[in-house]
């Protein structure tokens, strides 16, 4: 009998639903949400709202681009963590009540690891064990996948995300929310060798960002005289301006180029230590041209067998939660209505 999923994905603002029958994705629809563009990032309350008004006819659109109707529905997954507390609410509440309705396992979902499984979508899919290098505007982690249901994080930031670093350095460039794709857009026609950024000493396989996002900060204050603080270097707002103005592409690709390698070296180190040669990378910034290409020149040169889900499976998106949920319902790992829903801890 074939196994038919239903997956919803609200952490933070997309409200996605999926269709995944026997670990294919039928639909993925996504709708996102041009209201925080404004603000300069994500409104918790707006987003929660338009979660409201978007649910039922996402679902809707993906029941009819996958061609399925709800007696169909042998599971309903849902993003349980982590995310933003009122966006993960509206997903959840809703999943609850349709499974509760059709009388259907609940399979909770930790958004970061259907982040990692994203990567079993493909045809082309990794062989167990697996690294997985995961990159998100609120997450960076490594983790060692052992099997669709066990996974290690043997490294983590323990501060900031690469996102938020990207996210950030846009801003203080002054380029529009999300910046994160405009740094990336900018970095292809500039030199990423012109300007040097710092790259932080950290033990083992953990990830820094923040003493990176101070240099660049720096950097910008003193019109590129230099990446620490001095105050006899400080430009006026006019200069910093006419700074940015020019040398912008460089800029943008000297600041990718050093988020990139400090990435690359940690996954580098953790390939070497647990002498893992399938290595993957996921989450939103797996869609960065720039992390895209070095990934895979190191794989080249470190013979990996190297995967990237498409893009359209990289940022926040029901598919990764569908094959995510298609995998625990094979192994029967269903869920009580009481479950948690939780902004930090793991589902």
């Amino acid at each position: 009998m074939p196994l038919t999923i239903l997956a919803i994905e609200s952490s933070c603002d997309e409200t996605s639903v999926s269709i995944c029958k026997d670990g294919q994705i039928l639909s993925n629809i996504i709708a996102t949400q041009k209201v925080h563009e404004k603000y300069g990032g994500v409104v918790p309350e707006l987003a929660s709202r338009a979660h409201i008004q978007n649910i039922v006819p996402v679902m809707s659109e993906a029941m009819k681009v996958a061609d399925c109707e709800l007696h169909q529905i042998d599971g309903i997954a849902y993003t349980a963590s982590p995310g933003l507390i009122g966006s993960l609410l509206i997903g959840s509440q809703f999943a609850k009540s349709l499974a509760l309705s059709l009388n259907k396992p609940l399979i909770a979902v930790n958004h970061l690891e259907a982040h990692v499984l994203a990567n079993l979508i493909p045809e082309k899919k990794p062989s167990f064990p697996f690294l997985c290098l995961i990159v998100s505007g609120g997450h960076t982690q490594i983790v060692l996948c052992e099997s669709p249901i066990s996974m290690k994080v043997i490294g983590e930031t323990i501060d900031d995300a690469a996102g938020e670093a990207y996210d950030k350095s846009a801003k203080l460039l002054g380029l529009p929310y999300p910046g994160g794709p405009l740094i990336d857009k900018y970095a292809q026609l500039g030199n990423a060798n012109r300007f040097l950024f710092p790259e932080p000493q950290i033990p083992e396989l953990n990830f820094s960002f923040s003493g990176v996002k101070t240099s660049i900060l720096y950097f910008l204050q003193n019109a590129g005289k230099s990446t620490i603080y001095k105050k006899e270097f400080l430009a006026t707002e006019e200069e910093k301006k006419q700074f940015i103005e020019e040398n912008r592409n460089d800029i943008c690709a000297s600041i990718q180029n050093r988020i990139v390698t400090i990435l690359l070296n940690k996954l580098n180190k953790a390939a070497s230590i647990t002498n893992c040669k399938n290595i993957c990378i996921a989450g939103g910034v797996a869609a960065n041209s720039g992390l895209r290409k070095n990934f895979e020149e190191m794989g080249i040169a470190k013979n990996w067998n190297t995967f990237i889900p498409p893009m359209e499976f990289c940022t926040d998106n029901a598919g990764m939660i569908a094959i995510t949920g298609y995998y625990k319902f094979l192994h029967k790992q269903f869920n009580e209505l009481s479950f948690p829903t939780n902004a930090k801890t793991v589902a």
